[in-house]
C-alpha cells in the first residue's frame, strides 16, 4: 500500500494553526451576515472561474457570474461548457460530501465524467487514461513532466485509494490528507484531459468530507490561479526528486498547499472580523445574529470609527433613504447591538458593550 513521505515541518505547524485559529473565528463568529448564501456563491463564482481558468479558459469572472446565473454570453462554446460542466461537478460535491462509507475511485472517475462532458469524446470521460501522455514545455517541446505509464494508472490509483480509506491514515489531519491527495493524482494524472480540475475538486471532497469546507467561504483556485508560478513550481520541487513517486518527499507541496489554505482562510477571517462586532454579543444574546447587507455595513463602519452620526452614516449607503437608515439604526439599537450617545444635535451611534 502507498505511504506518502513527509515531515511536518516548521512551515507546515505554523500554516496548520494559521488555518485553525481562522476556522475557529470563521465557524463562531457571534455575527453572521443573512446572506451567508451570497459569501458561498460569491467563493463558488471565483472557483469556477479561477479553477477554469488555470487551465486556459478565458473567460472574465464577470463573464463567468452571468453564465452561472443563466443569462447569455457571447464566448468560445468550449470555455462555457467548462463553466458549465464545473458548476455541476460542485452540485455533485455536495451530493459525495454526505454520502456514506470511505472513498471509492468511482468518486473520481464521476467528477471527471462531468468535468469534461462535451468537451471530450464520450468515451473518454469517466475512464481511466489507455494512451501514454506528457506534459512538454511551450516554444521549447522539452518534456517537463512525464506520468507513469498507461497500464500502470489503474493500480496506482487503487493503490493511493486504499491508503486513502486506512484507519491509520484518517488520522493524519484533513488539510495534509487533501494535499497529499492533491499531488499524488497530479503525478498519476489519470485521465487523458481534465486532471487538474477533477483532482483540485477531489482534493476540496476530502475537505469537505473531513469538516474543513469552512462554511465554503473560500476558494483555493483563485488563489492557486493568481499564484500559478509558484503552484507549478511547488509540483516541480517534488516531481524531480525521482522517477518512483512513491519515494517521493512531498515536504515542499505541502508546504505550499497548507500555506495557501492558511492564506485564504486569513483574508475570510479578516473579513468576518470586521463583519463582528465582539465575541461577548454571541455570549450576550446566546446565538449568532443575522444582519442585512446594509446593516453589515454600518456596523463594518462603526467598529472602524469608534461611531458616528447620522449624517456621516447616510454616506456610508449612500443609494437609500435616511428613512431607510434610520430603520436599520432602529433594529440594531434594539436588538442591542449598537447605542445612540451625546445629546439630541451632536448624538452619534456606536458599538453596545465596548
Amino acid at each position: 500500500m502507498y505511504a506518502p513521505k513527509y515531515i511536518i515541518s516548521n512551515k507546515i505547524l505554523k500554516n496548520i494553526g494559521a488555518i485553525e485559529a481562522a476556522r475557529e473565528v470563521i465557524e463562531n463568529a457571534p455575527l453572521v451576515p443573512s446572506f451567508e448564501k451570497q459569501f458561498q456563491s460569491d467563493a463558488l463564482v471565483r472557483t469556477i472561474h479561477h479553477g477554469t481558468h488555470i487551465e486556459g479558459n478565458d473567460l472574465t469572472l464577470y463573464q463567468t457570474k452571468k453564465i452561472l446565473e443563466g443569462a447569455e454570453v457571447y464566448a468560445r462554446a468550449r470555455d462555457i461548457q467548462e463553466v458549465i460542466n464545473y458548476r455541476n461537478v460542485a452540485v455533485l460535491l455536495d451530493e459525495l460530501a454526505v454520502k456514506r462509507g470511505g472513498y471509492e475511485p468511482s468518486m473520481l472517475l464521476d467528477i471527471h465524467k462531468l468535468t469534461v462532458d462535451r468537451i471530450i469524446a464520450p468515451e473518454k470521460t469517466g475512464v481511466f487514461r489507455t494512451a501514454e501522455v506528457v506534459v512538454k514545455e511551450e516554444g521549447t517541446g522539452k518534456v517537463i513532466f512525464q506520468p507513469p505509464p498507461a497500464h500502470e494508472v489503474p493500480y496506482l490509483v487503487e493503490d493511493f485509494f486504499l491508503w486513502l480509506n486506512d484507519p491509520e491514515a484518517m488520522e493524519i489531519h484533513p488539510v495534509i490528507r487533501a494535499g497529499i491527495a492533491h499531488y499524488i493524482l497530479v503525478a498519476i494524472h489519470p485521465f487523458v484531459e481534465g486532471n487538474g480540475r477533477t483532482i483540485r475538486a477531489f482534493a476540496s471532497l476530502i475537505l469537505m468530507r473531513e469538516d474543513y469546507n469552512i462554511k465554503k467561504f473560500f476558494s483555493l483556485e483563485e488563489h492557486f490561479d493568481n499564484d500559478l508560478a509558484g503552484y507549478y513550481d511547488a509540483f516541480m520541487k517534488v516531481d524531480s526528486q525521482s522517477p518512483n513517486i512513491g519515494a517521493r518527499d512531498l515536504t515542499p507541496w505541502l508546504e505550499y498547499f497548507t500555506g495557501a489554505l492558511a492564506s485564504e482562510l486569513e483574508k475570510i477571517k479578516d473579513k468576518v472580523r470586521k463583519l463582528s462586532v465582539d465575541s461577548r454579543l454571541k455570549v450576550k444574546f446566546g446565538e449568532q445574529i443575522a444582519l442585512s447587507e446594509r446593516q453589515m455595513r454600518l456596523i463594518e463602519y462603526l467598529s472602524d470609527q469608534g461611531g458616528a452620526g447620522m449624517a456621516e452614516l447616510k454616506r456610508v449607503i449612500p443609494m437609500v433613504s435616511e428613512d431607510t437608515v434610520l430603520r436599520d439604526l432602529t433594529s440594531l439599537k434594539e436588538r442591542g447591538i449598537i447605542k445612540k450617545v451625546g445629546s439630541t444635535k451632536a448624538s452619534k451611534y456606536v458599538i453596545a458593550n465596548k
